[in-house]
Order: structure tokens, then sequence, then C-alpha cells
């Protein structure tokens, strides 16, 4: 390739742009993170809005969903959720190189779940826990129930999910976004 056509393919990679998502993701995974650790007490929650909403502090062992949390083995657990989310990262980090010179719906996918992974796989490491704080409660009628604490990281991998979700059902033409 002609230094002329590697500089052209540079400046029409999306990946800065793609990658720059996913740090974003993480800073803000760890920014709330510290403040909800900062300023609410493990255990308890701040109501945003009566019956609906509130800021949690709970920390979660297992994997989506409080998955293997109870589980009679933690420390294998813990070393299976970091290799399995190192292992995930890695392989969205590989496609995300061979897609990323577009911006598409399939690549902001991507993105979103990179450093949804990266966030909690840092906690992870660092806590040996995942931090969760958005706390939400679906009220239809008479039946409440109550959703299992999520945060930024869950959220992105979420969003990603259903990006990848609704391109796959859209078929394999994955428009620019």
């Amino acid at each position: 390739m002609s230094t002329a056509a590697l500089v052209s393919s540079r400046r029409t990679s999306k990946l800065p742009l793609l990658f720059g998502l996913s740090a974003l993701i993480i800073l803000l995974d760890r920014v709330t993170k510290v403040w909800v650790s900062n300023h609410i007490e493990l255990g308890s929650a701040r109501t945003i809005i009566p019956g609906v909403f509130s800021i949690s502090h709970v920390l979660n062992d297992g994997a989506a969903f409080s998955l293997f949390s109870y589980s009679s083995r933690p420390q294998l657990v813990r070393i299976m959720l970091i290799a399995f989310s190192i292992i995930a990262a890695l392989a969205v980090f590989a496609f995300l190189l061979k897609l990323g010179r577009q911006l598409t719906a399939t690549t902001v996918a991507l993105a979103l779940i990179l450093g949804g992974a990266i966030g909690n796989v840092y906690d992870r490491l660092v806590y040996g826990t995942v931090i969760d704080f958005l706390e939400v409660h679906i009220i239809l009628g008479h039946w409440n129930y109550h959703w299992p604490d999520f945060n930024v990281a869950d959220s992105a991998i979420v969003c990603g999910g259903i990006l990848l979700f609704l391109g796959a059902l859209r078929g394999s033409s994955d428009a620019n976004v």
C-alpha cells in the first residue's frame, strides 16, 4: 500500500471516533460509580422518582441480573467472569479493527459493547465486584416489578446488543450512521 493510500485510509477510518465512544462509556461508567461510592452508603438509595427510579449503591458479585451471585465458589465465578469479559472485549476489539473504516449501526454497537465490557471488567479486577446503582421499578396497574440494579456499562452493553439485533433483523446491509 502506498503512503498516500495509507494516509487516505487513516483519514477515512472511523476507528478514532468509535474508540472514542468506547472511552467515553468507560469514563462515564467510572465517574458515576465513583460518585455513587462517595455519596451513597452501600445498601442505600436516593429516590429520584418515587416508586419508579432511585440511585442506589449495591455490589454485584455475579453476572448480568446477579446471575451466579450466590455461588458456592464465588472466587471461581469471579475468575470465569473476568476471563469471559476479557475474551469478549478482545473479540469485539478485533471486530472493530476489521469493520471500523465505516460508521455503521454495527460498529457503533460494537463500540458501546467494548466500552461497557471494559467498564465492568475494571470493577471486577480492581474491586472483585461490580458497582450497580440504577434502580428501576416497572409499574403496570397492580403489577410492580423491581428490575435488577445496573450501571452505565450494563446500559451500553444492552444498547449495543439491541443495535446488533436490530441490524440482524434488517439484514446484512448495514447502512452508514
